[in-house]
Parts: C-alpha cells; structure tokens; sequence
C-alpha cells in the first residue's frame, strides 16, 4: 500500500489552519474567562438580588434563576448579555452624537446619576419626573427659556436691583424652577434616548418617552416587566453597589 508522502506546501497549509483553531479557541476562553471573571464582580455587587417572590411581574421570568429565601435571583448570565446589549447600543448611539436622558429620581441615586450625566456632558433629571416633559415639550421649551432668562439675570446680578422682599421672592422662586428643569436647562430638542435607573419608580418617564419615540434603556428589577423598554438590564435597583457598577459601565462606554 502506498502512502501519499505530505508535501511542504500541505504541511504549511495544515499548520495554518491548526493555528487559526487554535487562536479561535483562545479568543472563545478568553472571552469566557472575562465573562466568568466580570459575572463574579456582578455576583459581589448585589445584582443577582431581586424582590420578595410575592412582588414580581411574570415577564420577567425569562431572566430568573430561582428563589431564594422568598427573594427571587436573576440569572447572571442573562444579566451580562443583556447588559453588553444595552451598553453596546449606548456606545453606537453616543459616536452619533445622539442625547441620552439620565433619569434616577429617588433618595442617593440622585447624586450617581448626575454625576455620570455632567461627566459625560448629558440632560439629567433627579427630582419628580414633570408630568408632560415630552409629551408637552412645546410648553415645557417656554419654561426652559424662562429659567434661562432668570439665570442670566442672577449672573449678571440683576437681582440686587430688587428690593429685599422682592430678591426672596425672586430667589424663592429661582431655586424652584433649578430643581424642577435645571438638569434639562440646555435641552433645546427631544432627547433621542433615555436611561432610567428605576423603571418602576419612573413608569411616567417611560410611558412618555415610549410615546414620543425616544429608545428607552433601564434597569429591570423583578417587579417590572421589562417589555415596556427597549433595552432592558435584569438587575437589582436598589443596591448602590448594584447601580454604582452599572452606571460605571455606562461611563465608561460614553467617555
């Protein structure tokens, strides 16, 4: 029987091909390890933490390991996908110079999510979400223009020119109208997109966002269904350490 002796030029071609499986295989354990290595970070970070199992929306059952303790966890892995998701989009979205509306409105998220919104040099909203801010937004741009004015006059000191009782009234009033649309002060248009830290306290917020064509991204805890966002991320929203990773994931995509 003959055997077929390999020519130089197969045996270079096989030595190839085993080169590129074999990189091919490091770069899919390479990917695991970071996936494995960054799911453990999630895990010590509280996300997998959902609500009591009596408080929790169905539709959300797709992104559920189990109960524990009465207490339903989220399954991690599906938490990273949809993460990278969000965060993929959010990276695409920003290089085409699109505005992302950070929206947390309740107790020390408050200061994260202002934070991240003036280091990425974004419209924020911390306090009560106003009612009609895009679904009124014609009206909403003359209130905004009044801040605006205000604004300028207290710069330039303007308010001096007032009498004592008149400068309380007027800054009574500008302090007001600073919480309500400072964070929104420079919006001249819709917002193409918005990011809500706590889609059950901020069902308005989307509702009108949804109803405007703004995409929404927001982070799902158990107790909503994650069907009213476009981009949602299965994970606890109460945990600081929880949002702290998440909007630091977010930073990073955006800077």
């Amino acid at each position: 029987m003959l055997i077929k002796k390999t020519t130089k030029k197969e045996k270079k071609a096989v030595k190839k091909v085993t080169k590129k499986v074999i990189k091919n295989d490091n770069i899919v354990d390479a990917k695991e390890n970071e996936k494995e290595k960054e799911i453990e970070v999630m895990f010590k970070a509280g996300l997998h933490f959902g609500h009591r199992s009596s408080k929790w929306n169905p539709h959300i059952k797709p992104y559920l390991h189990g109960i524990s303790n009465n207490v339903h966890i989220f399954d991690l892995n599906k938490t990273y996908e949809k993460l990278q998701e969000a965060l993929n989009f959010l990276k695409e979205q920003f290089k085409e110079k699109k505005t992302v509306l950070f929206v947390g409105t309740r107790g020390p998220e408050r200061e994260l999510v202002k934070k991240l919104a003036i280091d990425v040099e974004m419209p924020y909203v911390v306090n009560k979400w106003v009612g009609g801010t895009f679904t009124n937004f014609k009206e909403v741009t003359k209130r905004l223009k009044g801040f605006s004015e205000l604004q300028d006059k207290k710069k330039k000191g303007e308010f001096d020119n007032y009498t004592k009782k008149e400068r309380l009234q007027i800054e009574k009033e500008y302090e007001k109208m600073l919480i309500k649309w400072g964070g929104i002060k420079n919006l001249e248009r819709l917002p193409d997109i918005i990011f809500v830290v706590n889609a059950h306290h901020n069902k308005l917020a989307i509702k009108e966002a949804k109803s405007s064509g703004i995409s929404v991204v927001a982070i799902i805890d158990t107790n909503v269904d994650p069907n009213i966002v476009d981009y949602p991320i299965p994970a606890n929203d109460d945990a600081m350490s929880s949002i702290v990773y998440i909007l630091d994931k977010v930073k990073k995509v955006l800077k």
